[in-house]
């Protein structure tokens, strides 16, 4: 989590944002952000918004991306291979 927050702080001021207008423009507190940056909390809602912000958002799709191959998702699941 902390190594995330280190990789966000970078980003963010690459984007030129200080914490107090990233908040702002995200919609998240400031303290949030300050503890995000510190200890690497935060919700999944509050770290979505600001990606968007720093359009990261893109960056999550491998994240929940369905596995294309269905028949092997399929096989774990069949009666045949439970015992």
């Amino acid at each position: 989590m902390r190594e995330i927050a280190k990789r966000h702080k970078v980003l963010r001021k690459q984007a030129g944002f200080s914490q107090s207008e990233l908040a702002k423009r995200s919609g998240v507190s400031l303290g949030s952000l300050k503890r995000f940056e510190t200890s690497g909390q935060i919700s999944l809602e509050s770290l979505l918004l600001l990606a968007d912000v720093l359009n990261r958002l893109d960056d999550f799709d491998a994240v929940l991306k369905p596995i294309e191959n269905l028949q092997a998702i399929e096989k774990l699941f069949s009666d045949k291979t439970r015992r």
